[in-house]
């Protein structure tokens, strides 16, 4: 019964954040089309990057600090298939799926495994360490250059009255609904989604009712892996490559996970939403680019603080 009424709380809660939303993207795209258009793209290349380390920190509890470093390999791996045998960076998302979801295993193997359920400055210093080596790898391999492919479908643009805008970055709208819509499901209507969720919330309980946690530590690990290299191929189509790339995106996931809440892949769509709109507010009325991170980071210790301030209250 308590849960019944816990769960209708929660979907009340739910579709009355979804109707403000909704109600303020309206607002903005009344008044300022262009802020909607550009924080609705920032928002789900912001979601889109937050998604799999919402499921693998917020759902089974794993930290893992070389979150873009995965990402940035998965974009030079399309920038080499790319240069030498002309596939393009939209194809290379296939081979880099089943690229990373087998590097994914050796990297859990041989490191993830043995520190899991230890203490969480392992696994911190762990993913630095790997963070660095991937980095440090691939400027020795590919030097810092930056590096940046020419497509010309990234520049493809449409007009709606007097307002043009580009098309392209809805490829990171669409994806970012794929990602959220298949976590959902996989989490909420897949059995080995359940265990996942129950070895997140009580391993030694999953294991006393027969969950094989282990197992689940490992799948959990390499579909997040999968997932964010995966990401890379996209990422490269619009931005410039650099060896240092992911480390500003692991500190934003982290950031996205904090405020949308552990264990909420809902809330970290929503803290992207939030972000990714306030950035495109934020630039559209001041010259100087890097207040979109200072405001970024502000809201975010303002949610932190807020929430902090309610649990001394209860």
């Amino acid at each position: 019964m308590t849960k019944s009424i816990l769960n209708k709380f929660k979907e009340r809660n739910f579709v009355i954040g979804l109707i403000i939303a909704l109600a303020v993207l309206i607002m903005i795209g009344f008044y300022k089309p262009a802020v909607l258009v550009e924080g609705l793209q920032r928002s789900a290349l912001y979601a889109l990057i937050a998604l799999p380390m919402a499921l693998l920190l917020g759902i089974v509890d794993i930290i893992n600090l070389a979150h873009g470093e995965f990402m940035m390999l998965g974009a030079y791996l399309a920038y080499f298939l790319s240069w030498q045998f002309g596939i393009d960076p939209m194809v290379a998302v296939i081979p880099a799926i089943v690229f990373f979801f087998i590097f994914g295993l050796i990297i859990y193997f041989i490191s993830f495994k043995h520190i899991i359920g230890t203490l969480p400055i392992n696994q911190l210093l762990l993913g630095f360490g790997i963070s660095l080596i991937f980095s440090e790898g691939i400027t020795a391999i590919a030097t810092n250059a930056p590096r940046k492919l020419s497509l010309d479908y990234v520049s493809s643009s449409a007009t709606i009255g007097n307002f043009t805008f580009g098309t392209f970055e809805f490829v990171y709208v669409a994806a970012a609904l794929i990602v959220f819509i298949g976590l959902q499901l996989f989490l909420k209507k897949t059995a080995t989604g359940q265990a996942a969720v129950a070895v997140g919330q009580n391993p030694r309980g999953a294991r006393i009712v027969g969950i094989n946690v282990n197992n689940i530590y490992l799948l959990i690990f390499c579909i997040s892996i999968t997932i964010i290299g995966a990401i890379g191929p996209l990422f490269m189509t619009r931005y410039t490559l650099f060896p240092q790339m992911g480390g500003a995106f692991t500190l934003k996931s982290f950031s996205l996970v904090a405020v949308g809440g552990m264990g909420s892949i809902t809330g970290v769509v929503y803290a992207a939403l939030i972000l990714g709109m306030g950035e495109a507010l934020v630039l559209s009325s001041l010259q100087y680019g890097k207040w979109a991170e200072i405001i970024y980071f502000a809201l975010i210790i303002g949610v932190i603080m807020y929430r902090s301030h309610q649990r001394q209250v209860k």
